[in-house]
């Protein structure tokens, strides 16, 4: 999960703060040594560091503070706003333009995301309710024109494309086209390199004076770190971009791109891509991530995933058969495959409140179960599926050899199923007698 040592070693810290009643001084000052490390060592830019550590630690040494009834929270507090603010405060959202079409150009060096980045943006604009065309300027990395129009298929958005002609040209006529077409969002994947050089720089700029563009989005891989945010700093001295779009940020990253980038190169991050998945890019909202970070969830978003890609009236169905206790293998199938499409266990974990993969005692967030779990049901005959107490010893080693797992594993799976139905099922009747008013609560 994104920013999990750095989620880690801050709650840490700031959680000595809270087992105190008062504060002094020192213990704020030993608590923001420790803040310090753990942001250096997440890779933030130093004088980023020395600046919000500075901040903090004047905020909280203050009278308020030190008289409060609750400190450590009020620190917490603190920490947390100060981190907001330092990713910027508020989400950025794409500027749309006045007068169709809204010219939105990616740039970025090689490596980093920018073509299937392109194709991300433009389905979730399409999902806003946005027409967008996809346009293919990117004329000498091998196979990126292909690579574009393979990501357009997919998520049924047009591609348009003149092979190996020049760049300015393609985005002029492109423009035209979208106009002829009623596109009202057109989206330039332009041609990366492995460092920035004149030529670069040159090209984008001649396509952003020919197309007017509206917006100019930065792609840049969280996973580089510092090396991200001097990405950004020299695209927005050369060339003037309005955004930043952080890939990666679901890999093994310390955190440092997003929580410089604003700082250092005044630009806000708009996005973010977490997965691999088309669907996997995110607006970027610094309040969220703040509270991420400090362990105290993300509900909104959470919400907001849920809202995405769970079926409102499957989730109805879903309850009436756990209240009649008609609840099957099918059904926990299909729970299963809209708990995955909402993304890794470990990032919807980071979202509950006071929750996060280090919380959990060491209980394994490994996806594969989820896999492994939906082999074993999918070995299942239908009958099966539809009365677990027929799988005798036969039938499991069965389901076991058909699924790549062990006996063990399928026991497992059936004696929880089981213990879930007679949990819903008590659940049900306790609802029952509320009702007749014949439940008595046992203390």
């Amino acid at each position: 999960m994104a920013f999990e040592g750095l989620s880690g070693k801050l709650q840490s810290a700031l959680k000595k703060l809270t087992s105190k009643g008062k504060l002094s001084e020192k213990d704020v000052k030993d608590a923001m040594r420790e803040v310090r490390l753990a942001l250096l060592e997440a890779d933030v830019n130093f004088k980023v560091v020395r600046e919000l550590v500075k901040k903090i630690s004047q905020r909280a040494v203050g009278q308020e503070i030190m008289q409060s009834l609750t400190p450590g929270q009020q620190v917490i507090k603190i920490v947390n706003e100060e981190l907001t603010h330092l990713m910027g405060g508020t989400h950025s959202k794409i500027t749309i333009a006045s007068k169709a079409p809204t010219v939105i150009m990616m740039v970025g060096l090689q490596g980093a995301g920018k073509t299937t980045t392109a194709g991300k943006l433009g389905g979730y604009l399409k999902k806003e309710g946005k027409k967008p065309l996809l346009v293919a300027c990117d004329i000498y990395r091998p196979a990126a024109i292909k690579q574009l129009q393979v990501v357009g298929d997919q998520l049924s958005i047009p591609v348009f494309e003149m092979g190996k002609d020049d760049p300015v040209k393609i985005a002029s006529q492109a423009i035209a086209h979208a106009k002829d077409e009623d596109y009202d969002v057109v989206i330039i994947d332009t041609a990366g390199r492995l460092h920035i050089d004149e030529e670069l720089m040159d090209e984008l700029k001649n396509i952003q004076m020919a197309v007017k563009t509206q917006e100019i989005l930065l792609v840049v891989d969280a996973m580089t770190g510092q090396d991200a945010v001097n990405v950004a700093e020299s695209f927005n001295e050369r060339l003037g971009i309005d955004g930043v779009v952080l890939t990666k940020l679901d890999g093994d990253t310390r955190g440092g791109a997003a929580l410089s980038v604003k700082a250092v190169a005044g630009k806000p991050i708009k996005f973010a891509g977490v997965g691999e998945k088309l669907t996997d890019l995110e607006p970027f909202h610094p309040d969220r991530m703040a509270s991420r970070i400090l362990g105290m969830g993300d509900v909104l978003s959470l919400i907001e995933k849920a809202q995405a890609n769970i079926d409102a009236e499957k989730a109805l169905e879903l309850e009436k058969k756990l209240r009649t206790q008609q609840f099957t293998f099918d059904d926990f199938l299909e729970q299963l495959q809209q708990l995955k499409s909402m993304g890794p266990l470990s990032d919807i974990v980071g979202m509950i409140p006071g929750m996060n993969a280090s919380k959990l005692g060491g209980v394994d967030l490994d996806d594969r179960q989820l896999v492994r779990t939906e082999a074993m049901i999918q070995s299942m005959t239908k009958e099966e599926r539809l009365n677990p107490s027929i799988i005798n010893a036969s039938r499991r080693k069965r389901i076991a050899k058909g699924s790549g797992t062990n006996i063990q594993d399928v026991n497992r799976l059936l004696k929880s199923f089981t213990e879930f139905r007679k949990m819903m099922k008590n659940m049900a009747g306790m609802e029952k007698s509320m009702r007749r008013g014949r439940f008595k609560f046992p203390f």
